[in-house]
């Protein structure tokens, strides 16, 4: 029997986590309670009645409730006297216990509580017996029984207790030694009332820390993804105003290009030059006599010669180019044909764009004029 109770209040030690896991933390001052016991007693040596001396029984206990499944308490007793003998009460006991709440052990605390649930208890403590005549006799004692617990509401438990209690000590024993013997040992049956302070254990959402930190963390990254898009965002919508900007500039800005709107087929030549060359090929040259020509054959006839280049290369490049077009023709036209220079007018236009065949474009316009 003792190895018994031992087994189980070990079991209900190991549990104690386990079933704390789901509720709140408690401290030292919570889950107390105070109660109350009466009922009978009688012997259970070779001889007794077991009826005729049942005696009545009293007592109080104090109690802390460790976990749902373990508490641990102290209790006092006392025996009613019927013998005659010179007290009222011949014998007491003041001990301590654990109690195992097997209903919570096994079937897991319930936060809305239980009407009726069960505990397995064992104690040890002091017995004394108040002896007529003779000295008192003092021993060790133990006890084991069960509680029938009915939980009438949250801070009230009736309940019925059967145990059995052991004098443990040697004495009108045959030899020296303590043992559970019937002999020396009492069944108990008690009613008690229990009242709980406070509100018991509390019921939480359990949690695992581990989810926790990586959720907290997955949070943490997906912030720090969101800054830096809307920090790229940002970075696009400056560069998308900048080429706006840009674009709108360029809409706005006069192209530097002159177009040649005045060509006459019957007064027009054309010399065109291979690409950032102003020198005249030799299959240009006949285009350049055929000005000379006219002019030589037209005294009062002057010639006005506008240089061109393409858009390949850069504008001030291109701009210096169109201008040693046009003066390689007036060059060319004194030089090798006799013209006064006074009768030729040169000048350069920049980029030209008269022609689809941006090739055509790199090109001197002579235009007669009488």
């Amino acid at each position: 029997m003792k190895k018994l109770f031992l087994i189980a209040i070990a079991a209900a030690g190991m549990m104690t986590a386990q079933a704390q896991q789901a509720l709140e933390a408690t401290n030292f001052g919570s889950n107390w309670s105070i109660g109350v016991d009466g009922g009978v007693t009688t012997p259970m040596h070779n001889g007794s009645a077991f009826f005729g001396d049942m005696r009545g029984v009293f007592g109080a206990h104090i109690q802390k409730q460790i976990s749902p499944a373990f508490a641990l308490g102290v209790e006092g007793v006392a025996m009613v006297n019927t013998t005659g003998a010179r007290t009222a009460i011949d014998q007491s006991y003041v001990g301590a216990y654990g109690a195992v709440n097997l209903f919570n052990l096994f079937g897991g605390y319930k936060c809305d509580g239980r009407f009726f649930d069960m505990e397995l208890v064992g104690g040890a403590g002091w017995g004394h017996d108040y002896v007529a005549g003779a000295g008192d006799h003092n021993y060790f004692a133990t006890k084991a029984g069960v509680n029938f617990n009915f939980n009438v509401c949250k801070n009230l438990t009736l309940s019925l207790k059967p145990s059995f209690s052991w004098d443990m000590s040697d004495a009108h024993a045959a030899q020296s030694s303590a043992s559970y013997n019937k002999d020396f040992c009492t069944f108990n049956v008690l009613a008690g009332v229990t009242y709980h302070f406070g509100q018991g254990f509390k019921c939480v959402d359990t949690k695992n820390q581990g989810e926790i930190d990586a959720l907290n963390a997955k949070i943490n990254d997906l912030r720090g993804q969101l800054d830096a898009c809307a920090a790229a965002n940002a970075a696009a919508e400056a560069k998308a105003a900048g080429l706006a900007s840009e674009l709108a500039a360029c809409q706005n800005r006069k192209p530097e290009v002159i177009k040649e709107v005045s060509n006459n087929l019957s007064s027009v030549r054309y010399v065109f030059y291979k690409i950032g060359s102003s020198k005249i090929t030799a299959d240009q040259q006949p285009n350049v006599e055929m000005v000379a020509a006219y002019l030589k054959n037209h005294k009062n006839a002057k010639v006005v010669i506008k240089g061109y280049a393409s858009k390949d290369g850069n504008l001030e490049f291109n701009k210096k180019l169109a201008a040693a077009r046009a003066e390689s023709v007036k060059s060319m036209l004194v030089k090798k044909y006799g013209i006064a220079e006074s009768r030729i007018q040169a000048e350069g236009e920049g980029i030209g764009e008269m022609f689809s065949e941006e090739s055509w474009n790199r090109v001197s316009i002579c235009t007669l004029e009488d």
